[in-house]
């Protein structure tokens, strides 16, 4: 959900993900490229997102993950079942 969400606002290549979510969670996420790498592989097999080799500013090549339509849709899934989770969770521990 985390990755899905980070590339709704842009492209990225894997390493600009792992940074990206680092700075979003103020360091408390720390995203190791080997579950980074085999996640993105299959939600590239799942088709929500898509993957195409770029030049990064430092003019390095990379392969840089955008959102396809399907992985908006499933981000919006994602996004509910979230929500739906923590008011869950929140409804447990305020009951008295």
């Amino acid at each position: 959900m985390l990755v899905l969400r980070v590339l709704s606002r842009s492209e990225l290549h894997g390493w600009g993900i792992t940074q990206k979510l680092e700075q979003l969670s103020k360091k408390a996420l720390q995203v190791d490229e080997g579950s980074l790498y085999p996640s993105l592989y299959r939600m590239e097999d799942k088709g929500w997102i898509e993957a195409e080799w770029k030049m990064t500013d430092k003019g390095r090549r990379a392969k840089f993950y955008s959102l396809t339509r399907a992985g908006r849709k499933q981000l919006e899934l994602e996004i509910e079942s979230w929500d739906r989770m923590t008011a869950t969770i929140a409804s447990v521990m305020n009951s008295t």
